[in-house]
């Protein structure tokens, strides 16, 4: 039978989810999504990935900056849904919301709970060197991500996997599961299981300052940094007061002092062994393979990068 459905999420990761409800029997009554946000220097209003999905798919669209407000409870509450499904949303829901749908809030959270609650699991499992990750399909309820969860289900973590794939995998994940999970708790034969909160681990946000290559730290960890911040923000150093992203690197044996540059191929010295950049970006430039971008480079070997 078809549930009246709310959706509320923000980010590419949640769009997979979203297109499957808007597919199925089901009925999407309203999508729950942050405000539109000014690129840097105001220059562009960009809405979020969900809204976009949402516009494609003719739905009826909701960006309020505070759920807190009394006329935005109101409004939700003469929503009177089923359910809702909140994948990636960005905002904690209040409390008096909770009880509104009748099955209550259930979020897709992209870790294996409870390992890394909060706003960044993909990127703290990946600086982690976790050798999995995965999705849990939960109750949401006071607190950030302590509901018991319904389903999990687990993914390997390879080596070269950057957030952007791994934020791939966990979305296909949970949109291939969030129909089983609205059937079950529909006829009650869900079974939710009671997070371990001594295990419990947090994913604060990445802050910009967490960006920073530290080039004492081992070639593993740089790595895992590297990847874990691709796409956003992206780690980088300075050369002569420039800044640099690296994309993608890979592992090499060469050694040296920490941030020299070692060959003619953009390897750099760690404290432990060295990385080759496959990927750069110099400030206000595009992307470029290390090979193109060293036709007309200007960090030769023996600099200093920091």
């Amino acid at each position: 039978m078809s549930k009246k459905i709310v959706f509320m999420g923000t980010p590419e990761f949640a769009t997979e989810t979203l297109r499957v409800l808007a597919n199925s029997n089901h009925e999407i009554i309203c999508v729950y999504t942050q405000p539109p946000k000014k690129s840097f220097r105001g220059q562009k209003i960009n809405s979020s990935a969900v809204q976009l999905e949402a516009e494609k798919l003719n739905l009826k669209i909701r960006t309020p900056t505070n759920l807190e407000d009394q006329k935005e409870y109101e409004y939700f509450k003469s929503l009177n849904p089923y359910i809702v499904i909140v994948v990636a949303y960005g905002k904690i829901i209040p409390k008096n919301f909770l009880h509104l749908p009748e099955k209550g809030f259930i979020n897709i959270h992209a870790s294996l709970l409870p390992n890394w609650r909060g706003a960044a699991p993909i990127q703290r499992s990946i600086m982690n060197s976790d050798k999995e990750t995965g999705i849990s399909i939960m109750q949401i309820q006071e607190g950030l991500d302590t509901g018991p969860y319904m389903k999990q289900i687990k993914t390997i973590i390879e080596t070269q996997d950057t957030a952007t794939i791994i934020g791939k995998k966990l979305s296909k994940l949970g949109s291939e599961n969030i129909l089983e999970c609205i059937k079950k708790i529909d006829n009650s034969s869900a079974n939710f299981v009671v997070q371990n909160h001594k295990q419990a681990s947090y994913a604060k946000k990445i802050e910009k300052s967490e960006a920073k290559i530290i080039w004492n730290d081992s070639y593993k960890k740089i790595l895992t940094k590297i990847n874990a911040l691709n796409p956003s923000p992206g780690a980088w150093f300075q050369f002569n007061d420039v800044r640099y992203k690296i994309w993608k690197a890979k592992n090499s044996e060469k050694t040296g002092k920490p941030g020299e540059l070692l060959d003619e191929k953009l390897t750099i010295a760690c404290g432990v062994k060295s990385i080759q950049v496959l990927e750069i970006q110099k400030e206000g430039k595009k992307k470029l393979l290390a090979e193109e971008f060293l036709i007309g480079s200007s960090i030769p070997k023996g600099s200093k990068v920091f």
